[in-house]
């Protein structure tokens, strides 16, 4: 392991990585203080990195009092584009960071951009205000984007909203009644397409008390993040954040906050575990 960012009496969070497949780059942005976006590359898988690039006048509305880069991955569309899901926030009242915060009131969900593989960034439309936060998108099978995000307004479930342009402008958020929460970040990431393993995957990963921050869900969906009619609990004790990635061996894993916030949890498993040896890749 190795530190790759760090800013001394400045907080360095909110961490989103994605990988370019033409390049070869993998991509990371992250914030100083909720303030500040930079992103930062390597080509060699991580063993060097290029130095910080601010990207805060491309990404972050002059009006936005904080804002936040995932955390979690972003996606490579089909057509190349590189977008990282984001959030931002309006709340009324003085701009401070530590030792106290005046956020959380007046937050939303959008993603940041690049169509040219890292050079520029470009910002994509804010959803609507105060609705939801911190969000991860999948691309599905007819070009759309699916965004699923952390609620707000105490609805205690799941967040969703769908773009046609690629992640520039979104539909109202609605709420799915099939997907409880507490509150907290979860992660969606595509397992596996049609074309070649004979059906289309999308997983999502978050708490699903609807209650407080334990029993950590995996779910599945066979048609596009319509519905979710698989779901699996990896872990039924307090957690939080989370993670999902796809091996080569195209075992999954997720990352995430375990036992309190005291440690990180990677956990890796199949398709037969998750669905009981119902589906096989």
């Amino acid at each position: 392991m190795r530190v790759i960012a760090e800013g001394g009496v400045d907080t360095i969070d909110n961490p989103a990585t994605v990988v370019d497949r033409k390049t070869g780059a993998i991509w990371l942005t992250f914030c100083k203080n909720n303030q500040q976006v930079f992103a930062i590359y390597t080509t060699d898988d991580g063993v060097t990195w290029s130095k910080p690039v601010e990207i805060t006048q491309q990404v972050k509305d002059p009006a936005w009092h904080y804002v936040g880069s995932g955390p979690g991955h972003g996606i490579q569309l089909k057509s190349g584009r590189l977008l990282i899901p984001a959030w931002g926030d309006t709340s009324p009242g003085p701009v401070t960071w530590l030792p106290v915060m005046n956020w959380g009131k007046v937050q939303f969900s959008y993603c940041f951009y690049s169509d040219d593989h890292g050079a520029s960034w470009k910002r994509g439309d804010a959803l609507e205000s105060n609705m939801s936060d911190e969000c991860e998108v999948v691309e599905t099978a007819d070009g759309r984007v699916y965004m699923n995000m952390r609620s707000r307004q105490g609805k205690h479930r799941r967040a969703y909203a769908w773009s046609k342009d690629g992640g520039v402008s979104w539909t109202k958020v609605k709420y799915d009644e099939r997907l409880s929460e507490s509150s907290c970040q979860g992660s969606v990431i595509r397992f596996t397409g049609q074309d070649r393993f004979g059906k289309n995957r999308v997983l999502l990963a978050n708490p699903a008390s609807d209650t407080d921050r334990s029993k950590l869900a995996v779910r599945i969906s066979y048609d596009e993040c319509q519905t979710w009619s698989v779901s699996k609990v990896v872990d039924e004790g307090s957690v939080a954040y989370s993670d999902l990635a796809i091996a080569p061996d195209m075992t999954i894993l997720c990352l995430y906050d375990a036992n309190g916030y005291t440690k990180l949890v990677l956990a890796r498993f199949n398709l037969a575990w998750l669905t009981n040896g119902t589906d096989h890749l």
